[in-house]
């Protein structure tokens, strides 16, 4: 009760308005990602759900990221609880969407590990969280070790990766939405 949409989030419409707006064909966004056509049209037509790691590969092929196509799959609202996830084991690695809708803030639960290759580049700012166990995050040619409680904080253009060094690791990844740009104070003349 008062729970907005208690339904799974569908992320095809999001999918479908992205590739849209870069003039791509599913072919197109086939080749780039690594999967075929019809799961492709699957998961524009709500008809299959993809796994993180799908849905991360079907983001770097449209130019964007997972959280975003994630934030444009629900509208906004101005109050919303998203609840945790019931008491069925879930399987690892998991990303789960902290905030639903297109807002000026993301931030994701990652539990588990993930694509520990993987480079990430975020045009703003952002804060990761380690809730639970152990990360090592490289950046900017340093590594750097968090442990249940630390956070990191990068500014906008780092990149970076990151990978859990201890079983069942949650870290909390906020940032500022990639569809906002982030301005710098200027000088003042």
């Amino acid at each position: 009760m008062g729970d907005h949409k208690e339904q799974p989030l569908r992320v095809g419409a999001a999918v479908r308005r992205r590739r849209r707006a870069l003039e791509l064909t599913l072919a197109v966004v086939a080749a780039r990602s690594g999967l075929s056509v019809p799961f492709l049209s699957q998961i524009e037509n709500d008809r299959a759900r993809p796994s993180t790691n799908s849905l991360e590969k079907v983001a770097d092929a449209l130019r964007t990221t997972a959280v975003e196509l994630l934030a444009a799959a629900d509208p906004a609202c101005s109050v919303d609880v998203v609840r945790a996830d019931g008491t069925e084991p879930q399987p690892q690695p998991r990303t789960r969407s902290l905030v639903r809708g297109h807002h000026q803030m993301h931030a994701s639960e990652f539990t588990g590990d993930h694509d520990a290759g993987r480079e990430f580049q975020y045009r703003n700012d952002q804060l990761m969280y380690v809730a639970d166990g152990a990360v090592e995050i490289e950046a900017e040619g340093r590594a750097y070790r968090l442990g249940r409680g630390d956070t990191l904080y990068l500014t906008g253009g780092v990149r970076h990766r990151w990978r859990a060094t201890e079983s069942d690791t949650r870290v909390v990844v906020v940032a500022v939405a990639e569809h906002i740009e982030a301005v710098r104070d200027r000088p003042r003349r």
